[in-house]
């Protein structure tokens, strides 16, 4: 959509009938990194939710504010304030940039055109930020200018005159620093005098600024200013003039806000080695973070459940609804949740670190290597985090601008090797090498390597076929450095986690309860074996034999869950698909196990030790039990189930399927599609399945089976 700057639209004011009748909308608009998001959660606190645009993939907030007032009082006028995609000017070039303008000028379907706009501008930057300021004045928008970081500029030897800003600009300009909350309450103020402007139910005197300046400007732009030919009398030269000429009479020092600690740091991390071995440095920090500060919380998540299980099989007589809530959703629940942690402090550090300014210096250092492989520099954040867990990394796309190198660096996201995938390995490297540890360390590596260079190749073979064109080159300002906003980091991370809770969350549990039934129904009843162990049990009891009655108990039941399992919808899967994995050197078995780690890849672990009848919680407390039974287990015709190449078969098909319906869930909230979802997992699962047909084939001739 072409958004023509040079016919301002008249802006359309609400009648006034008084506010009770519609809560009005104000529209927050800055240039990237001018602290629009900072100043939107100083606003709004948590009393924001986020939503996609109508019809899109492309996000956008939306809180409620009183106005009129303290910015803590419960009483004055409510607002909305929506948080538009940060913008350079009304011509827009990015898909978030066209929707940004779309919606502030009321073009966007399902979506009101604003009453007001509050217009973020870096003190620290003023020149290049009244480009967009000039344009959303001429339109006769009804704005407040939030001069922000003025605790910056005044350190960098800037000094700015708001008053003499407003006369220039024709509107209220208010200093604010978003990051303390300095100036919030003023702002608020001005803004409730526009609105009342607007809604027509306040006079107000004129105020003294020059408005015609505005208006010779729009007169000496021609029609054809996107038909921009050369800097020789190229039409945004008018609009920098004035803008420079408005910087040099507001502002004295502006020369100075490039100080030498900025030069200094510049020079370590945007160098070609010492910058990447610095961005290394940190996202190694990162990633022992969310692998060992979550394991903390994701430990008394993993209890919390545990403990509810236990409360619910003690109040609830046994039967399936103890099954349905225990396992299905208080399991479903609990699988979800131990996530949490990980995507929490994923997007903590994430947010302080673009705070800080180093974000945009690392995705310049990584651009020139990743690029080779046909991905953006900020793709390398999202996959170095994909090794602790796919959702947090998928979710943290957003960080990549262009469309397409998005889609693909989600696509490719799940073949990086994350944290629920390390049991899958540790069960495979203990049936192989159970005493050799070198040899058991280096498939453990190569099971990663074999992750991240089919990542690679993946995306390569996207953007040569279904997402064909070159990665774009990275254009981005260098922001200054700052104190990074502790709040906004803890707001960021609350509404991130909110997010996948409610969004991705939803469709976990019921793809749980599914899976729950899989395995449950039909029922099927216990074997002539398992009542005679019960009988004997109850006989070796009645005889005092306490501890003898318990254990032969307990494997009656182990031995029932068994048949249950391999009796249900789940095992009846796993003989039917038995003739198209036997190639693989899987059996129904560990059909039935592919089947139900469809939830969670880890979930394979426990299902064999249920179908080889150890138990999954023998199997839990005691590993070794499961490796020497899964060792010991025998086909029909007496060859080992788990052969040296069937193991191998078993971690290629690991390491590259999908099996990780609660990544499918973030995929589809990301993307706005189940298309996309779908594409991933069939391309996984034939990848997986090609490249575990080929490794059994060659390691049973080369080995043997």
């Amino acid at each position: 959509m072409t958004v023509v700057e040079n016919k301002p639209a008249p802006w359309k004011t609400k009648p006034a009938t008084g506010w009770a009748s519609a809560i009005p909308c104000v529209a927050l608009v800055g240039n990237p990194n001018a602290g629009k998001t900072t100043l939107f959660n100083a606003l709004t606190g948590l009393r924001a939710k986020t939503a996609n645009f109508p019809g899109t993939t492309i996000e956008h907030r939306i809180g409620r504010v009183n106005v009129g007032v303290g910015l803590d009082s419960k009483s004055g006028q409510r607002i909305d304030l929506l948080d538009l995609p940060g913008l350079y000017g009304l011509t827009a070039t990015s898909s978030e940039e066209r929707i940004a303008v779309c919606a502030l000028l009321g073009e966007l379907t399902g979506l009101e055109k604003p009453d007001a706009v509050i217009l973020i501008v870096d003190a620290t930057n003023l020149e290049r930020n009244l480009y967009l300021a000039s344009q959303i004045i001429e339109r006769g928008v009804p704005c407040v200018v939030a001069l922000n970081m003025l605790d910056l500029a005044e350190k960098a030897g800037i000094k700015t005159d708001p008053h003499a800003l407003s006369l220039e600009l024709g509107t209220p300009v208010v200093g604010v620093v978003a990051r303390t909350g300095r100036g919030v309450p003023e702002l608020l103020a001005e803004l409730h005098k526009v609105l009342l402007r607007v809604r027509g139910l306040e006079v107000a005197k004129p105020t003294e600024h020059a408005p015609e300046k505005h208006k010779a400007l729009s007169q000496t732009i021609p029609a054809g200013i996107l038909a921009c030919g050369g800097c020789s009398g190229c039409p945004h030269k008018v609009r920098y003039d004035w803008a420079e000429e408005v910087s040099r009479r507001c502002q004295s020092g502006a020369m100075a806000v490039r100080g030498l600690w900025t030069e200094r740091l510049d020079r370590v991390f945007t160098h070609p080695v010492a910058g990447v071995l610095a961005f290394l440095s940190v996202m190694a920090a990162v990633f022992l973070m969310i692998f060992w500060l979550a394991a903390y919380p994701m430990g008394w998540i993993d209890s919390l459940f545990g403990h509810a299980q236990t409360l619910t099989a003690h109040w609830l007589p046994q039967g399936d609804l103890r099954s349905l809530v225990a396992e299905g959703v208080i399991g479903g629940v609990g699988g979800m949740l131990v996530f949490l942690p990980q995507i929490g402090i994923l997007f903590f550090f994430l947010s302080l670190l673009e705070d800080t300014g180093y974000l945009a210096r690392a995705a310049f250092v990584m651009d020139r290597l990743m690029r080779r492989v046909g991905l953006p520099g900020k793709a390398f954040v999202p996959m170095l985090s994909a090794h602790a867990c796919a959702i947090p990394a998928i979710m943290s796309t957003r960080v990549i601008e262009d469309p397409r190198d998005r889609l693909v660096t989600m696509l490719v996201l799940p073949l990086m090797s994350c944290s629920a995938r390390i049991p899958v390995y540790a069960m495979v490297v203990a049936l192989l090498f159970p005493q050799q540890p070198v040899k058991a360390s280096l498939v453990f590596t190569g099971a990663y390597a074999l992750g991240m260079v089919a990542a690679v190749l993946m995306a390569l073979l996207f953007k040569r076929t279904i997402l064909p064109g070159e990665t774009k080159p990275l254009v981005l300002e260098l922001p200054g450095y700052k104190v990074p906003s502790l709040r906004n980091a803890i707001l960021t991370t609350w509404d991130r986690s909110s997010v996948f809770v409610m969004k991705a969350g939803t469709f976990i549990l019921v793809v749980s309860v599914v899976l729950w039934a899989l395995a449950t129904y039909p029922k099927s009843d216990p074997s002539p074996q398992a009542l005679a162990m019960q009988a004997q049990a109850q006989a070796l009891e009645s005889q005092g034999q306490t501890e003898s009655a318990e254990t032969l108990r307990t494997q009656a039941d182990e031995l029932i869950s068994q048949q249950a399992l391999a009796n249900s919808a789940a095992g009846r899967l796993g003989h039917w698909i038995e003739p198209a994995i036997r190639p693989l050197g899987f059996d129904w078995q560990i059909g039935v196990g592919v089947v139900s780690s469809l939830a969670a890849r880890e979930v394979i672990v426990s299902t064999l030790a249920i179908i080889y009848g150890v138990g999954a919680d023998a199997a839990e407390e005691n590993p070794t039990s499961l490796y020497d039974t899964l060792r010991q287990a025998k086909r029909t015709d007496g060859s080992p189930v788990f052969s040296t190449a069937t193991c191998l078969s078993m971690l290629v098909f690991y390491v590259l399927a999908m099996q990780c319906l609660a990544t499918q869930a973030v995929t589809r909230r990301e993307t706005n599609s189940w298309k996309w979802p779908a594409f991933q997992f069939t391309y996984m699962t034939v990848l997986a399945y090609v490249a575990s047909l080929a490794t059994y084939q060659i390691a049973s001739l080369w080995i043997g089976a």
